[in-house]
């Protein structure tokens, strides 16, 4: 052999294979990274907003004298409860268990519906009371319009998320999913788990501050 070659067959020896090219599955999870960090800013100008505004009005409501902060506070619960469901939804897939997860997505399904349904009861009653996108008895406009912004904008998040996770569901109803082949729900988790975050950080400075 000559000693080019046995040079070449040494260096193929000592250097590392390249890194195998992303999969479908992890552009799919790459991609809703991308979602989410762009999401993650609309959010951010929309309390940037809610605090700029807050901080120039002389007459900004007290939170705790306008919202119901013990409803609020059961549905943050609740969403956090879900995403708790959902780490053991994809634990469960991870274990080979089908049944668990479709359990467990079928909980966090219901904790989405849940908060959606307290969502529009306290938005009914709120209105009733007069907190609108106009002028009311608090002489609030601002906090009415960026209020319902916010925690519509969330509520849409939400809505969205149901849906994601109940078309993960029917799929793992249909026999989808496996220990070896489940990047779907950890992908919905992803997106589950911002929503569950955001809506923390929007109780927070909304609710409590």
């Amino acid at each position: 052999m000559s000693e080019a070659a046995v040079v070449m067959q040494t260096a193929h020896a000592v250097v590392e294979p390249a890194e195998s090219p992303l999969t479908p599955e992890s552009w799919g999870k790459l991609g809703m990274w991308v979602f989410l960090a762009g999401d993650a800013m609309s959010f951010g100008g929309l309390l940037a907003a809610y605090g700029a505004m807050r901080y120039a009005s002389p007459n900004w409501p007290i939170p705790s004298h306008v919202l119901g902060i013990q409803l609020t506070g059961f549905m943050t619960f609740l969403l956090i409860c879900s995403s708790v469901t959902m780490v053991k939804g994809l634990a469960a897939i991870q274990d080979g268990d089908r049944a668990r997860l479709k359990r467990f997505l079928a909980l966090t399904v219901m904790g989405g519906v849940l908060f959606l349904t307290m969502q529009a009861f306290e938005w009914t009653k709120l209105i009733r009371e007069g907190l609108g996108l106009t002028m009311n008895p608090w002489g609030a406009s601002q906090f009415g319009t960026l209020f319902f912004m916010l925690t519509g904008f969330h509520g849409c998040h939400v809505f969205g998320g149901v849906v994601y996770l109940s078309c993960v569901l029917m799929k793992s109803a249909r026999g989808g999913y496996s220990p070896t082949d489940h990047n779907g729900v950890e992908t919905a988790g992803l997106y589950w788990h911002f929503v569950d975050l955001v809506w923390i950080l929007v109780f927070t400075f909304v609710y409590l501050l």
